[in-house]
């Protein structure tokens, strides 16, 4: 009643409140890396809740959604505070100048494309949100540009302070999109991003210095009939920090994909993908780093789904050449997925012996069943195995005879508890 209240006083044109209840159960025993000896699966349940309202007008949007992220069984019972506490994931305002230009600014999510460079990470619990501007450009139906940036600080200050949180300092970008032809799609991107280090000065000073890398590249898109592909090239370039030499080195490095997919009927598809991101030689300190970063996208997506590679891990690595065949049916309210992966290494391994490795890594099986019970709840559960070489022990540790597998089960309900229009 309170909600309906006070959307009839604003007299908006539309206010809608939504809300997320997604509890998660998983069994890790091996997830991210092989397990050892002596080490025991993991068993727990997390749990995402979030409420989100949506008001806006002709001229503006404004849109909060406040989260909170558990784990079962991290505060007792009588607990006066939570362990994580209540964020505002998002919290943005978007004023259109005209039907052409508009401004986004707050806290607020960054996706573009397929999720490779700026994605939400919707699996995490906690997905990821900006804080930034973004100028959005629509000069005709088929095309848009946006210019986004984003100014980090630990906190207002009168003097300059060292940068103290685990991420960017400072980003520029600039993404366009355009539909060439029917069923043809044109992405390019351009991402200067600045990273900070601390610069060695003597054995008892260092001085925090930001190393600025440019990714530049583009994506197309294309969709006729039972077909669906897509194909990418992103080249890395500039600088990232070196932490081991407490300087900045020379980046260069490439991200290479294609994929193609076909309706063989219209519940089944079959596909078939490889992806490319460069990598370091093991023992070969060149002064330049060749492995390729996809920085903040959704890395999960990804490269198999028990996240061995680029989730919070794998960076600065020998990199990765992924090999995919997706498998996909459906029918009514459920689907089946299924992903084989053959993960090898680009840059070299060195065994024990200083000898070049074997680059083939592992293959990795992955499994998603999926059913709608009802229009706002899904009910997904999955299952992997990871199949590892010695080559994957060399640079993860652990154990790849041990049985390294990953099982969940995630059922999301998303209920809108209030949507309306109302009239001036």
């Amino acid at each position: 009643m309170f909600v309906v209240c006070i959307a009839a006083t604003l007299n908006a044109q539309q206010f809608k409140v939504s809300g997320e209840i997604r509890p998660r159960f998983e069994g890790r025993n091996g997830f991210g890396t092989l397990i050892s000896p002596g080490q025991e699966a993991s068993y727990f349940i997390s749990q995402r809740s979030r409420i989100s309202f949506d008001y806006s007008e002709q001229k503006y949007r404004v849109f909060f959604s406040i989260q909170n992220v558990r784990v079962w069984g991290d505060v007792a019972t009588m607990a006066r505070s939570d362990k994580n506490g209540v964020i505002f994931h998002e919290a943005w305002a978007e004023y259109n100048f005209t039907e052409k230009f508009s401004v986004k600014l707050g806290r607020q999510e960054i996706i573009y494309d397929d999720h490779r460079i700026f994605g939400n990470v919707e699996w995490a619990q906690q997905a990821r949100s900006h804080d930034a501007i973004i100028l959005k450009f629509k000069p005709n139906e088929k095309s848009r540009l946006d210019l986004g940036l984003a100014m980090n600080a630990n906190n207002e200050s009168n003097f300059k302070e060292d940068y103290a949180v685990s991420q960017y300092k400072n980003l520029q970008y600039a993404w366009y999109h355009t539909n060439l032809i029917e069923g043809l799609n044109l992405s390019a991107l351009f991402l200067n991003n600045g990273l900070t280090y601390n610069k060695f000065i003597d054995a008892q000073n260092s001085d925090q210095e930001i190393a600025y890398s440019q990714t530049i590249g583009a994506r197309l898109t294309y969709k006729l009939n039972r077909w669906n592909a897509d194909a990418a090239t992103y080249l890395q370039t500039g600088n990232s920090p070196n932490n081991l030499k407490d300087d900045k080195e020379n980046l260069s490095a490439l991200y290479l994909t294609a994929n193609a997919k076909f309706n063989i009927t219209n519940h089944f598809t079959i596909g078939a993908g490889v992806e490319y991101l460069s990598g370091n030689d093991e023992g070969n300190n060149n002064g330049t780093n060749n492995a390729f970063n996809p920085f903040y996208g959704t890395n999960h997506k990804f490269n198999g789904w028990m996240d061995y590679f680029y989730v919070g891990n794998h960076n600065g690595s020998v990199g990765l050449i992924d090999i995919n065949v997706p498998i996909i049916y459906t029918i009514n309210k459920f689907s089946a997925t299924l992903v084989p992966h053959f993960f090898s290494a680009d840059g070299n391994i060195l065994n024990t012996d200083g000898t070049i490795a074997d680059a083939y890594l592992s293959t990795e099986i992955d499994l998603k069943l999926s059913y709608k019970i009802h229009k706002n709840i899904n009910l997904n559960l999955g299952y992997s195995q990871m199949f590892a070489t010695e080559s994957m022990e060399l640079i993860k540790g652990g154990n790849k005879d041990a049985t390294n597998n990953w099982a969940w089960a995630m059922v999301s309900f998303k209920p809108t508890f209030f949507n309306k229009n109302f009239k001036k």
